[in-house]
């Protein structure tokens, strides 16, 4: 059972708030400082007086964060731009850092990234043991198998006296260790440093099977030279919420963070797409109104501009939007939205209100 947590902060003394007015203005969040939010001493104030965002990534997985032609896209891409849109209306303010599962979280705990958006789970000893705050899940997934269809492995008990490829210092490498602990089925596990390692040894047979994130499983299958060589099991071996993250006890950063992630997902709901959240400031609806900051301080309040909503879906599309361009019809992948579907439509994409 998930529980939304929110901390709503109390005696806010609000300083030099103009610049951050409706949209048309002076919108710069740097311009807003004095928020009792602790925004001087957090990293916050430090993306912004550098004026741009460093967001770390996988770089290798298509439909999440792929290198292309030079250019970064994917679903965990459009994260990352929607938070640097939000701050300097300009999606482009951001620096991508390809980190493996197991430097990602020592490159954010020693400040060499801002935020990671690299398909990470959120689990219960990355939120405290380790340090981690996470944001809204942006992709509800599982743990799944990828096998040669020639193979004729068709369940995990076909695994008996096999070997499977794993990422180390992955949630997947200890579902796979205690799923097969729990079938009874000896098999040898090959671990590697990162996942482009690890497809290429699955791909040049080193193992008979390849356990990752499901999504990105379907990604890294496309990339093989035969793909339609290549099934997933029906199988699926664990919960794999991925969203991203900050590090712990810096409230203004989190909630900046969390808040940009809302925003899309809220836009969506509210039917509020690139094309045509900027004529939403003058819509009838106050709920919406307050959302594109158009009325309200609700940007101001945790020290952005009152439009950061605005700028992030303008810039980059509500979750809809971005979920499909990724992996969904607008992509290869087809993925259906599942689970990833509006809250109304039986999914779990949901916003608390923006009020």
């Amino acid at each position: 059972m998930k529980k939304w947590c929110f901390a709503i902060a109390a005696s806010v003394s609000l300083l030099s708030l103009a610049g951050c007015g409706a949209p048309g203005g002076d919108t710069t969040a740097s311009s807003n400082k004095g928020s009792d939010a602790g925004i001087g001493n957090s990293r916050l104030q430090t993306v912004l007086d550098r004026g741009s965002l460093i967001c770390g990534v996988d770089g290798g997985i298509p439909g999440f964060s792929f290198v292309e032609n030079g250019e970064y896209s994917g679903l965990d891409v459009d994260t990352c731009k929607a938070v640097a849109a939000a701050l300097f209306d300009d999606p482009t303010k951001v620096e991508y850092r390809d980190l493996d599962s197991t430097e990602r979280f020592e490159a954010l705990k020693g400040g060499e990234v801002d935020m990671l958006a690299r398909n990470t789970t959120w689990t219960i000893s990355r939120d405290t043991s380790v340090g981690m705050e996470f944001a809204p899940v942006t992709f509800y997934d599982g743990q799944g198998m990828l096998v040669r269809e020639a193979s004729g492995i068709t369940e995990l008990k076909d695994f008996e006296g096999k070997s499977v490829c794993v990422e180390t210092g992955t949630t997947t490498e200890l579902n796979l260790t205690d799923q097969m602990r729990q079938l009874g089925v000896n098999f040898t596990p090959q671990t590697f440093q990162d996942a482009d390692a690890a497809y290429a040894a699955y791909e040049a047979g080193s193992c008979e099977g390849m356990t990752s994130d499901k999504s990105q499983l379907v990604a890294r299958r496309s990339t093989l030279t035969n793909p339609d060589e290549h099934v997933l099991l029906e199988v699926t071996m664990s919960k794999e919420p991925l969203g991203p993250l900050t590090i712990n006890n810096d409230s203004a950063w989190f909630d900046t963070v969390k808040w940009v992630t809302y925003a899309l997902f809220q836009a969506e709901e509210f039917g509020l797409t690139s094309a045509n959240v900027e004529a939403a400031v003058n819509s009838e609806d106050p709920n919406i109104k307050r959302f594109v900051g158009a009325e309200g301080t609700l940007g101001s309040d945790m020290g952005l501009p009152n439009d950061f909503a605005l700028r992030a879906v303008k810039h980059v599309g509500n979750y809809g939007e971005i979920y499909e361009r990724n992996l969904g019809e607008g992509s290869v992948f087809k993925l259906p939205r599942g689970l990833n579907a509006q809250w109304s439509e039986g999914g779990l994409i949901y916003s608390p209100p923006f009020r």
